[in-house]
This record gives C-alpha cells, sequence and structure tokens, in this order.
C-alpha cells in the first residue's frame, strides 16, 4: 500500500473521487487529464469534477484551500499533491474577456459544454473505468483536430487567451484547427490585448519551451495573434521566417529565457527589455534574455573575442545554450559554420578551472594601501582581473604591479 508520501498524483486524485462516491456524490476526472490518457501521454494535472457543492467540499476534507470557491472551485491536499475539485457549473456572462460574473451549479452536460475544446471537455469515471464525452472529444482526437465546443466566436469572447491556448494544443498535438475554429480565432486575434500580460507570458512560456515551439510561432502569425502579444510584436511579424527556422533548429528542450530570446532577437537591444517588461516576465527571465541577446553578436562574429571575453562568456553558465542559439542563427542565415566550430572548439579547450579563477587582487589589497573606497576599485579590479583572465598578468606579483600601475602609486610608497 502506498504511503501518503509516495502517492503519485493520479493516486491522490482517485482518492478525492472515492471519498466522495462513498459520501453519496458524483466525481469524475475531467479535462486534460482526461484527454492526456487517451493520447496514452503521461498527464501533469489531475482535475475533478464533482456534484458536491464546495461548501460540503470543505467539510468533506481535512486540507483544502478556497482559491477560486467563488466559481465553485476548492483545492484539495491529499499526501503532497493539491487538486483542483470544481462543482459542476455553467458560467454566466463574461464581462472581461477572462472571467464570469457567475457561476450557477449544473449538470455534467452543462459543465462540459462551458469548456472550451471538444478534446479539453471529457469526463473519465476512473471507478468503472469508461470516459463520458458530451462534446464529441473522442472523434476529434482520432481525427487529430482542435475544435470550439459550441460557437467557436462566443468561446473566444468568452476567454480570450483561448486564443494562445488553441495555437499552443494544435502545435503541441500535431493536431489541425477546424475551420470555423480557425476562422474564428482569426477574427477575434486583436482579443488577446484584453489578457493580462502575465497570462500572456504563462502561455508563451508553455509555447517557447516545447519541441512545439516553431509551428506554434508560425501559427502565432498565420492566424494573427503574433502582432497583438504586446504592443510591439507586429516588429517581429516581417521576421517570422528566420525565426522559425532558428526556433526549429534549437535543441528539443530549452528554457524560456532561451526561447524568448530567439524569438526577440530582431530588436534592438533597448526593445528587447521593454518587450520584457510589457510581458512583465521576471527579472531573472528578462536579464537572461537580454543576456542572450546582448552576447549573440559576439559569438557570431568572434574574430574580436579575446580569451579573457570568452571566459567571460563562459562564466555566465548558459554558455552552452548561448552556442546553441549562435548555431541555430548561423544555419538560418544558410551561412558558413567554420567560425562557429572555431569557436567550439576554443570553449571546450579551456579547462573548467581557468574559466573563472579566484582575483589575484581583491578590494582587501587596494584597501591595505589606503585607497578610500570608491567607484577607482572596480575600475582597478576588473581591469587587473580581466588581464589575469587574458594570460597578460600570470602571478599575483604581477597582478599587484598592474594595480599599482592604474592606481599611480609608486611601489616604494607602499613598503
Amino acid at each position: 500500500m502506498s504511503t501518503a508520501s509516495s502517492l503519485t498524483m493520479r493516486q491522490a486524485a482517485l482518492r478525492i473521487v472515492r471519498t466522495l462516491r462513498e459520501a453519496g456524490y458524483t466525481a469524475l476526472f475531467a479535462g486534460g487529464c482526461v484527454r492526456d490518457m487517451l493520447m496514452r501521454r503521461r498527464a501533469d494535472d489531475f482535475d475533478i469534477a464533482t456534484d458536491a457543492t464546495p461548501d460540503v467540499l470543505l467539510k468533506l476534507f481535512r486540507r483544502t484551500q478556497k482559491v477560486g470557491v467563488q466559481f465553485g472551485v476548492v483545492i484539495v491536499g491529499v499526501g503532497p499533491h493539491w487538486i483542483e475539485v470544481a462543482t459542476f457549473r455553467s458560467d454566466l456572462a463574461y464581462a472581461d474577456g477572462r472571467h464570469p460574473s457567475g457561476v450557477q451549479f449544473s449538470t455534467p452536460q452543462e459543465d462540459a459544454a462551458r469548456r472550451d475544446f471538444t478534446i479539453n471537455g471529457m469526463f473519465y469515471d476512473p471507478i468503472r473505468r469508461r470516459v463520458i464525452d458530451y462534446v464529441g472529444g473522442q472523434r476529434d482526437l482520432k481525427q487529430r483536430v482542435v475544435r470550439a465546443i459550441g460557437e467557436p466566436a462566443e468561446r473566444f469572447a468568452e476567454d480570450h487567451l483561448r486564443l494562445l491556448r488553441a495555437i499552443r494544443f494544435a502545435a503541441r498535438f500535431g493536431f489541425r484547427i477546424e475551420p470555423r475554429t480557425a476562422e474564428a480565432l482569426a477574427g477575434s486575434a486583436a482579443g488577446i490585448r484584453r489578457v493580462s500580460a502575465e497570462r500572456v507570458c504563462d502561455e508563451l512560456d508553455r509555447i517557447l519551451a516545447h519541441p512545439s515551439r516553431a509551428e506554434a510561432w508560425r501559427s502565432l502569425e498565420r492566424h494573427g495573434l503574433l502582432p497583438h502579444l504586446w504592443s510591439t510584436a507586429d516588429r517581429l511579424v516581417p521576421h517570422v521566417g528566420e525565426t522559425v527556422r532558428v526556433l526549429s533548429d534549437l535543441p528539443r528542450r530549452i528554457s524560456f529565457a532561451l526561447g524568448l530570446a530567439a524569438v526577440l532577437l530582431p530588436m534592438g537591444a533597448a526593445d528587447v527589455g521593454a518587450s520584457c517588461a510589457a510581458l512583465r516576465t521576471s527579472n531573472e527571465i528578462r536579464k537572461a534574455v537580454m543576456w542572450f541577446c546582448s552576447s549573440l553578436p559576439q559569438v557570431l562574429d568572434p574574430r574580436a573575442l579575446t580569451l579573457a571575453d570568452l571566459k567571460l562568456l563562459m562564466a555566465r553558465g548558459s554558455m552552452d545554450d548561448l552556442l546553441a542559439l549562435a548555431g541555430a542563427v548561423h544555419r538560418a542565415r544558410r551561412q558558413s559554420l567554420e567560425a562557429h566550430r572555431r569557436l567550439m572548439r576554443r570553449v571546450a579547450s579551456i579547462l573548467p578551472n581557468r574559466v573563472a579563477p579566484p582575483p589575484l587582487v581583491t578590494g582587501t589589497d587596494l584597501s591595505d594601501w589606503n585607497i578610500p573606497a570608491g567607484p577607482i576599485y572596480r575600475t582597478v579590479l576588473e581591469r587587473v582581473y580581466y588581464a589575469q583572465l587574458n594570460g597578460d598578468v600570470c602571478d599575483r606579483a604581477a597582478a599587484l604591479g598592474m594595480a599599482r600601475r592604474l592606481l599611480g602609486l609608486d611601489a616604494r610608497s607602499l613598503r
């Protein structure tokens, strides 16, 4: 028997279903986890739909979170997992293109009808092991189709984030978007501007970090969404062909920062930072993206790249990703790879302990010379360390001598 700490998410979800069934309620797996099971893919999340109302759920389960309770959603904790349990519901009018103004509890059929796409609108009874499909999701899975439930334009008007989700699902699964859904998608494209930057960024993370990123980026442009993702995204449209080739050439699994850098390359440095700000990326992501974009020219044309420059790039810890991006850009532009191969050999020849060795001169040395604290410290220490990395000073005596010269100090005055 599994201990609480070793439970898989599916086992935890099954425990919740059993508890609800034993209490006399209907409980079913719902949404994406059903789709993934039918596609024989590993489900990342398990959601449960039930006729038990939130007040019942809060009484029935010991560990709960009330996030979304106003929409009939309670988060239930079982072992190490937190699982969303939602009461069957139909949504009232959407006023902001993202959230319903309210919900009313309903039947499984009505609950399925409010969902986004048929492939996400199915239920599964894990006790009887049967699929419950009111919307034709199984048919569309077999036909490899992304189809909106009901009237496509209405589904997109209710929640504009569904525009990006349609693109992501189609690209990720290699499906086509059903014609009426595609037509409504293109006609509603500008609606993505009403979605919060954080939610758009989250979807772009899922798109660009996934191996299907190139097809998704092409589809964003084809269906007219790309110019509306943020205020200056329209500048990327003329470069889609090259960007798709770059994205196709990158390793299968990459970070969101690398993927975002790849699509922002056509922009100048200032616009890269502004785009990250518009998308409300984290500071960590913004700094990584800007580093990729600002460092790329050095590795695309490494003729002026000194040994110290190369070591400073390698010390950043993302050199493999930067080189992968450079190789992808070279191939996308159909350029010779000879300089790139030479650079790869240079990188491989530098031993790990030589990349970022301890500095031969530190601030303590300058302080011992009674140098007043100030910007001069950084200037001198950076120049001496650069010389050290470049092999121009090879021992502490030479490094101290260089520091003294930069400070204009007479060695005799320091005795």
